[in-house]
């Protein structure tokens, strides 16, 4: 059997929201201009990337989720690959994670509103599902069908909450800790049959 294919997997770059400390979840919110800087620097760590492995990166595939704060990152990073910023797909099933009823509020707000719900979730991250929201284990199934039809090294262009799904889908983190990873803006991290490498720092 052959190795598995390498996934370059990019947070979306920053936000307002991210900046303030609100839920965005499903919620489509734009690319702030640190986030578009983010995105930009992340296409010149993956082009040097590409280069020591004298890797083409036409021969990778791109996908981002729809959302337009990846969707906008992924085409910053195909500029810094000197290729065409719309030569990518999306696939539904890398959105982030629902948050429900809690989508787009203020972290802070929640932590005084939802204080007992945020009880319940610390005891078990992985299952607990906001109202009208995924929980975890959900997200990973989705992730999960998405990633076994990857047939070759491939940029993703997505969000924190899919991130940590493909941590425990891969086998990388135990659910407990995926749960809590910190996935940064502005780092390409590698993922495959060795774990997790970073590129770049936030």
């Amino acid at each position: 059997m052959g190795r598995r294919p390498i996934l370059y997997y990019i947070r979306h770059g920053e936000t307002d929201w991210n900046a303030t400390r609100r839920l965005q979840g499903q919620s489509d919110t734009p690319l702030n201009a640190t986030g578009q800087a983010q995105a930009q620097k992340c296409g010149q760590v993956l082009r040097r990337l590409l280069a020591l492995r004298e890797q083409e990166p036409a021969e990778l595939d791109f996908v981002s989720s729809p959302l337009s704060r990846a969707t906008v990152t992924m085409e910053l990073i195909r500029v810094g690959l000197r290729l065409e910023p719309s030569g990518y797909r999306t696939d539904p099933r890398l959105i982030e994670m629902s948050f429900g009823d809690w989508d787009g509020l203020d972290f802070a707000v929640l932590q005084s509103r939802e204080a007992e719900a945020l009880k319940l979730r610390e005891k078990d991250p992985w299952v607990f599902a906001p109202p009208g929201g995924e929980s975890f284990q959900q997200l990973e199934a989705r992730v999960g069908d998405w990633h076994r039809r990857i047939t070759r090294d491939t940029v993703v262009s997505a969000h924190l909450g899919i991130a940590r799904a493909l941590l425990v889908h891969l086998g990388i983190e135990p659910k407990t800790g995926a749960a809590r990873s910190r996935i940064e803006h502005a780092v390409v991290y590698e993922l495959d049959h060795n774990g997790i490498t970073r590129h770049g720092a936030a």
